[in-house]
């Protein structure tokens, strides 16, 4: 048995976290573009800047990522013996914390200028010689955001799914969930184009809900997982039956009367313990190795679980709350 290995990803995980990554510099070079339309056109619009930085803040999941992922599967040191697979997880913490401050404050300031009663004209913008009203150019640009946050986020989703990646499905799910801040910039630009003036703080204001939903969503889950949470189903909170079916497996070797399973997620990979009331305890070191290699094969995210023998288990259940 080896110690401090470095993790061996399946040839498929292997080839989604390639794709990871190309999805990854894909995002930036599309929210990229999609920063700089909004921008060309946001004029003195709430809605339309708030609208701007989101397209701002969605940058730092690609690019938390593509660092992560070169990080994550090093060779484990004496300074890091269980290796670096939290780097998803710290990952994970850096774009739900980024996302729930900056969304506070854009909401502090969207309701702050609807109690001001702050109104933001939208003038013209000449166009191939002839003025136009400068709102259909933001709604165009917010409708190019719009397609291209549900491309993304169909892109990604897949892959999170196969790679169990909390860090890229919340991504998806934010690229996904765009579009409700883009049509809110777009009603409120319309409602400013029939003098409703409150309509683009008011929009500005949702956006910036929409925004904190996301990094509180997100920021509870990775504190969770970083407290060594039982794993968990992908984007649920429900308990995974990964330790049950542990525990059923060691259960059925032949040398084991009882068995007591505890598991922790750390990014894309599960360790554990396992622990084994033997019914004999001849051959129980090589028993205990073969054990281990039987279980870890169970799923492909096991990297590690330390079977230990002993004399007894006292409520070998734990508690679920």
């Amino acid at each position: 048995m080896r110690i401090g290995r470095r993790f061996q990803f399946p040839p498929e995980q292997q080839e989604q976290r390639r794709k990871t990554v190309r999805l990854s510099w894909l995002s930036l070079a599309l929210l990229t573009s999609t920063a700089i339309a909004v921008y060309l056109t946001l004029g003195q619009s709430e809605a339309m800047k708030t609208a701007w930085i989101e397209d701002l803040l969605a940058l730092v999941p690609p690019i938390a990522l593509i660092i992560a992922v070169r990080i994550e599967n090093r060779e484990p040191t004496e300074r890091f013996p269980y290796g670096y697979f939290r780097a998803i997880s710290i990952a994970f913490l850096v774009i739900s914390a980024v996302l729930l401050l900056a969304g506070a404050w854009l909401l502090f300031d969207s309701v702050m200028k609807l109690i001001e009663g702050a109104r933001a004209p939208i003038g013209t913008m000449p166009v191939f010689g002839r003025p136009i009203w400068a709102g259909w150019a933001m709604i165009a640009a917010l409708t190019y955001c719009v397609g291209i946050g549900v491309l993304l986020g169909r892109l990604k989703l897949p892959v999170a799914e196969k790679l169990n990646d909390r860090a890229l499905a919340a991504d998806a799910d934010m690229n996904k969930a765009g579009w409700m801040s883009e049509g809110a910039a777009i009603v409120g630009i319309v409602l400013i184009g029939y003098g409703r003036w409150w309509g683009d703080a008011a929009a500005a204001a949702f956006i910036s809900l929409n925004i904190v939903r996301d990094g509180w969503v997100n920021l509870r889950q990775v504190v969770t997982d970083l407290m060594d949470e039982s794993p968990t189903k992908l984007g649920e909170t429900e308990l995974e039956s990964l330790p049950g079916r542990i525990r059923a497996a060691a259960e059925r070797l032949p040398w084991v009367e009882k068995a007591a399973v505890r598991l922790r997620e750390s990014g894309h990979v599960i360790a554990g313990e396992v622990f084994l009331v033997p019914r004999v305890e001849e051959n129980l070191v090589a028993n205990v190795e073969a054990a281990s290699e039987t279980l870890c094969a169970l799923d492909w995210r096991i990297y590690s679980l330390t079977v230990m023998p002993v004399s007894r288990l006292d409520g070998a259940d734990m508690p679920r709350h």
